[in-house]
């Protein structure tokens, strides 16, 4: 059985810390990966909004995403303390790639517990259509 590989950037210039919360975990007392990616929708609203960003007013327009990959390192469990670093790549003319890289945080050394990549498709809601990225925030990506 093939594994999807997700090549990450060389450098993040984002990242964030949160704690994994009780309601985080599924039967099986670990994160689900249903809870994993509202971990990664987290970490992707904190870096548009250091941008003055959000998925839904994305330089006046919206962000929609087109597809989303994760490969699953370690298990994410009550009280971890995680650092999640995003980065944007993979320009083209109606979206690119933000990238993920999950650790969880240990005074030893942090410990990888997922990689991860969204496709992000620039829409506007008002004409249900895509469209190319707005150029002011394609700046703002570009150069951190």
């Amino acid at each position: 059985m093939n594994r999807i590989k997700i090549s990450l950037p060389k450098e993040f210039f984002f990242q964030t810390q949160m704690s994994i919360r009780i309601t985080d975990l599924n039967y099986g007392g670990h994160v689900g990966n249903d809870n994993f990616l509202s971990l990664i929708q987290e970490a992707r609203q904190q870096f548009l909004k250091q941008f003055g960003y959000g998925e839904l007013n994305f330089a006046g327009y919206g962000l929609i995403i087109a597809d989303v990959a994760i490969e699953y390192k370690h298990e994410l469990n009550y009280g971890d303390r995680i650092n999640i670093a995003v980065q944007a790549a993979d320009f083209d003319k109606l979206g690119f790639d933000l990238f993920y890289l999950i650790e969880i945080i240990r005074e030893e050394g942090n410990i990888l517990a997922g990689k991860a990549k969204t496709g992000m498709i620039c829409y506007d809601y008002a004409t249900k259509k895509k469209i190319s990225i707005p150029e002011i925030a394609l700046q703002k990506l570009v150069n951190g």
